[in-house]
């Protein structure tokens, strides 16, 4: 499953000496990490990368706001907007935070075939004034676990995926000169130097983690996107859902729903997609207001908003009949996985 918040994460600490520190070095360590992950074909080319640069007088003063920047193969490559950002950066005087935070799509495997997330990992550097480099790296998928966080058994997905995460966590280690530090265990696995804990030997925190939490944080995400409303359906149902595919830059986005035994109706994002399946989905959230507004039940709200769906990029469906689900949950499974 690809989740919204991170499965699990990996710290490590460098202190480069006495100043020796300077921003382009936030660059190279994360398109050194890229690197790693794209030799054990955990990453692939796309790496979007945000990069800031605050006074650590000032939290809330950002001198340097580089947004949605590519992570280019040679990243300080003069005449990119990654590398006009560091030049930015490094003409300051001061002592000041460095952020970089890249979100790097790539791809798990399951019974032979690949399958592409656009957040499978996300890496971030962060350069305290010119003394203390602190890295993470996050993962977003389960692939690594011996179980997902559904509980299901997955021995093969695990073989097929968690010895490239090991060997990967084993070469950034040696990059950067010390051990990474596993970040806590959290509602989903529990990080170790080379990857996780068996989930077998004590129990994951939750029965159904992923089910219990996952639509929670997609909600959460997705309301704040729009505007709070009472003018809208039900986004829960025990029945089972109609639905479309929403489509957009050659893959599927979302699914827009509406249940067939009650008047509850919504969008689920497909995780796998990235930010597009949310920034989307938000507008798709919005049509369904306005057909509530008029008053249409919730299926027929599934065929008003198929035939009139918001701006071509925020996607679009291409069926004319809606397929049909035995639940929201295996919707909303069917969203996480592929």
């Amino acid at each position: 499953m690809i989740t919204t918040d991170p499965i699990g994460d990996w710290s490590w600490e460098i202190t480069p000496g006495a100043g020796a520190a300077r921003p382009r070095r936030s660059v190279e360590i994360a398109g050194a990490i890229r690197d790693v992950l794209a030799d054990h074909h955990l990453s692939i080319p796309s790496e979007r990368a945000d990069f800031t640069v605050r006074p650590l007088s000032d939290m809330r003063d950002a001198r340097v706001n580089g947004l949605n920047l590519v992570l280019e193969a040679d990243p300080l490559r003069a005449g990119t907007a990654l590398s006009a950002s560091v030049a930015q950066a490094e003409s300051l005087d001061g002592e000041f935070l460095v952020s970089l935070r890249a979100q790097c799509p790539g791809f798990w495997w399951e019974a032979g075939v690949r399958h592409r997330a656009e957040q499978l990992f996300a890496i971030q550097v962060q350069m305290w004034g010119a003394d203390l480099i602190e890295v993470t790296l996050e993962t977003y998928s389960d692939a690594w676990l011996t179980q997902d966080t559904r509980g299901r058994e997955q021995a093969a997905v695990y073989a097929d995926n968690a010895p490239r995460l090991a060997a990967a966590l084993k070469e950034i280690s040696a990059l950067l000169g010390t051990a990474p530090a596993p970040g806590d265990p959290n509602r989903y696995a529990t990080p170790t130097e080379t990857g996780f804990e068996d989930p077998r030997t004590d129990g994951p925190a939750f029965d159904d983690s992923w089910g219990t939490c996952e639509g929670a944080a997609r909600s959460r995400r997705l309301r704040a996107m729009i505007a709070p409303s009472e003018d809208e359906y039900e986004d829960i149902t025990d029945h089972p859902v109609r639905y479309f595919a929403v489509r957009g830059s050659g893959r599927v986005l979302g699914y827009v729903w509406a249940s067939v035994g009650d008047n509850a109706a919504g969008y689920t994002p497909r995780t796998p997609a990235g930010d597009a399946a949310f920034d989307g989905g938000a507008h798709w959230l919005l049509r369904l207001r306005e057909a509530h507004g008029e008053g249409l039940t919730a299926l027929n709200a599934l065929d008003w908003v198929a035939e009139h769906p918001p701006l071509p990029e925020w996607g679009s469906i291409a069926e004319t009949e809606p397929a049909e689900a035995p639940s929201l949950d295996a919707l909303e499974d069917l969203s996480g996985r592929y």
